[in-house]
């Protein structure tokens, strides 16, 4: 039986919805067990406490060390590998956090990754989709080794709540390297709801014309109480960090509602919406791309049409 071991996504004190996707992938094994690691600098007692309700968790394992207080890969992969022992599966988000740790436990583990999991046809047999999405292959895992893996966030709903799993605090004896140390960080704060775990997200392209502009993006997603993304060319023309940026070189995203201002549909952005529940496309172009997958669409200016929305939306 499969016993499984997920590396829980959390910042300032809270659970990202990612982690509960992961468990979601584990369920889908039929596993055993479901534990969950919360590997923190001190007191970790609010995220276990959310993990510990996630359905399916058999338990939570914290573990506090002051080198966790940033989430630096090659710190927290080691302490990672070593609390594998015994797990046949070992699973991260496939978040810009998933992204960067799981690659080093694999290594750590000496074992290949398997990366975006998305559907499970057996306990060591697996799809994941190559070629920007365009095809899906099937993986199929050495049955003697742990499986290290990123779970597609975008193709699996958050498991149920209503569990009270333990929490157990967890002893790791592993070395941690001196060569890698945290500087700094610079980002931009937001009270916006995060981009990769927001139910709506209002995104901006080229079409909205300038940094300036873009201001009646922000405005309209936070009339909705949407998460704000972005495509690739209004990223590049530097309206827009790219942290927002969405698509195969950005974001895989899957919110409920997603609404494209000015996006043409590059087959690059389209690789990061593609799971989305709904789609709405404003565009003055009737022929761009990004109205063939769209579920609504709206040929119009879109400086006349997010007003009109935004006056709609206060109106009810």
């Amino acid at each position: 039986m499969s016993k499984v071991l997920i590396v829980a996504e959390h910042l300032d004190g809270k659970l990202n919805a990612s982690t509960a996707k992961c468990v979601s992938a584990a369920q889908a094994l039929g596993a055993e067990a479901i534990d969950i690691a919360v590997l923190g600098a001190g007191d970790a007692t609010a995220v276990a406490s959310e993990a510990a309700q996630i359905a399916g968790v058999s338990r939570v394992l914290t573990v506090a060390n002051d080198a966790n207080a940033r989430a630096i890969a090659q710190v927290l992969a080691p302490q990672v590998a070593a609390l594998a022992a015994g797990y046949s599966h070992v699973f991260g988000p496939s978040t810009t956090f998933g992204k960067d740790l799981m690659p080093c436990v694999a290594a750590l583990l000496g074992v290949n990754q398997v990366s975006d999991l998305m559907a499970v046809e057996g306990p060591y047999t697996f799809k994941r989709p190559i070629y920007a999405g365009n095809a899906i292959v099937t993986v199929e895992a050495p049955a003697d080794r742990p499986v290290v893996a990123t779970v597609r966030t975008a193709s699996w709903s958050e498991a149920a709540r209503g569990n009270s799993a333990a929490v157990e605090a967890a002893s790791v004896d592993a070395a941690l390297p001196a060569h890698t140390r945290y500087v700094g960080l610079t980002a931009g704060s937001s009270d916006r709801p995060d981009l990769q775990s927001a139910k709506r997200v209002v995104s901006g392209g080229r079409g909205v014309g300038s940094a300036e502009n873009f201001k009646i993006i922000y405005d309209f997603a936070d009339k909705i109480g949407a998460a704000v993304g972005a495509s690739r060319a209004a990223v590049d023309a530097g309206y827009v960090p790219n942290e927002l940026q969405v698509g195969q070189t950005g974001k895989i995203i899957a919110p409920e509602l997603y609404i494209a201002v000015g996006i043409s549909g590059a087959i690059q952005h389209l690789t990061g919406i593609k799971d989305a529940g709904t789609i709405v496309a404003i565009n003055k172009d009737p022929d761009s791309a990004i109205f063939e997958i769209a579920d609504i669409g709206l040929a119009g200016d879109l400086f006349t049409a997010l007003p009109e929305l935004a006056r709609l939306v206060n109106s009810q």
